[in-house]
């Protein structure tokens, strides 16, 4: 059996020389995340779609890691797209998948031009801190299926938020336990990455999408654009909670691609 040294992922090719779209899913997601926006962006754009490891159809995976870090999660993606020779990409991503953007601008920063993160994460408040640190303690109790249930009504507990929180379950279930503890690891550098990237210059021209009811992660979306004013513009969506690429794909479809169109 021949070893797996790459992402699953989807290609949807317009033609040699249409701009690249990637898109990076969040934690517990899956290529199933963007469903809405693959018939939106593929006349327009080279789409690129991979599976983080572990998640979707990216099993096994080598090497294997005994646990996680954002460079690994980072490193997989890049992998991918040298293999696919790809130079120059904009980038969409959502909710933790906007910390593995902002470390990809990090390490290759000339391959990225411009930047959409929706539901993203930017800064370790009270909230999160209270999220992160008590999911690890309950990992201790609770098997990951339960948790997974549970966290996904905590971030999403409205019931227009019901069609997002249905996805996220049934795309988490694809995690075994043991991989679902390695991605729990992750959060071992979480806080020092989030600090670094809010108070470092951002260079690229970025748009972050949040829901108003997104009770977790909005406010310190909204600091990190009036901090980072002169690159990032924030677009808030009314009655609309963490998934809002799901929740109203619609308007995310028609705003994103106003936004890299421009």
């Amino acid at each position: 059996m021949t070893e797996r040294t790459l992402l699953n992922y989807k290609i949807y090719h317009l033609h040699e020389n249409a701009e690249w779209l990637v898109f990076i899913h969040g934690a517990g997601g899956s290529i199933v995340t963007w469903k809405y926006q693959i018939d939106a962006f593929k006349p327009y754009f080279n789409l690129l779609l991979p599976d983080l490891r572990d998640h979707g159809k990216s099993k096994n995976i080598q090497p294997e890691f005994e646990e996680y870090n954002f460079d690994i999660v980072s490193d997989d993606i890049l992998a991918v797209i040298d293999h696919l020779k790809i130079n120059k990409a904009h980038f969409m991503s959502l909710s933790l998948g906007s910390v593995i953007l902002q470390k990809i601008d990090e390490k290759r920063p000339e391959l990225i031009d411009k930047m959409i993160m929706a539901g993203g994460v930017f800064r370790a408040n009270i909230k999160i801190k209270m999220f992160v640190h008590s999911a690890k303690f309950l990992n201790h109790f609770l098997p990951y299926s339960v948790m997974y249930n549970l966290f996904s009504f905590i971030v999403l507990p409205r019931r227009n938020h019901a069609p997002s929180r249905r996805m996220f379950r049934l795309q988490s279930q694809k995690l075994a336990p043991h991989e679902y503890l390695k991605w729990v690891g992750i959060y071992k550098d979480f806080f020092h990455l989030l600090k670094n990237f809010f108070n470092q210059e951002l260079e690229k021209i970025s748009l972050v999408v949040m829901g108003d009811q997104d009770h977790v992660f909005f406010e310190a979306a909204r600091k990190f654009v009036n901090v980072h004013s002169q690159k990032a513009k924030l677009v808030i969506f009314e009655q609309c909670g963490h998934i809002c690429n799901i929740e109203q794909y619609e308007l995310f479809n028609k705003t994103t691609l106003a936004f890299l169109k421009s």
